[in-house]
């Protein structure tokens, strides 16, 4: 799923839902006139993401996210700034000296590799390398392996 891109991150969200299996949840705003942020996730939530092809994962607690590969399964602390837009949140820091933006929005996802349904899409944006995955939070739960 990775992918060398040339457009602009706003995009890659909409890329985001289209990967994932199912429909965005009823939390999206439906009206254009709704100017509030996304409430879905607290800040005080611990959202964990997973991907596959190549494999990683993320850990987001607070303003800190415990990036992992299998080549560093220890993973690497990155300092994160949360924005809550009006369809989800994203998440901005930098990573091994290169921008990483990930966004986090309500929708099922599937990882194509399991039974697991998870109640949100994840895309990162890491430098020119577009990651595409899915996301739970120790208060919403992925459906089928226990999260």
């Amino acid at each position: 799923m990775t992918r060398n891109i040339a457009i602009a991150f706003p995009l890659a969200a909409s890329l985001a839902l289209a990967a994932c299996s199912g429909e965005p949840d009823a939390q999206l705003p439906g009206n254009a006139q709704d100017e509030q942020p996304f409430g879905g996730i607290a800040e005080d939530e611990v959202i964990r993401l997973t991907g596959t092809e190549p494999f990683w994962s993320g850990e987001i607690s607070g303003n800190t996210m415990v990036w992992t590969t299998p080549e560093n399964i220890d993973g690497e602390r990155v300092a994160v700034t949360r924005f809550a837009g009006r369809g989800g949140l994203s998440f901005s820091g930098n990573l091994q000296g290169q921008t990483m933006d990930l966004t986090v929005t309500p929708a099922t996802c599937s990882d194509g590799m399991s039974e697991r349904r998870y109640p949100f899409t994840v895309t990162v944006q890491w430098g020119d390398t577009q990651l595409l995955g899915c996301g739970w939070s120790d208060v919403q739960a992925d459906e089928g392996g226990g999260g």
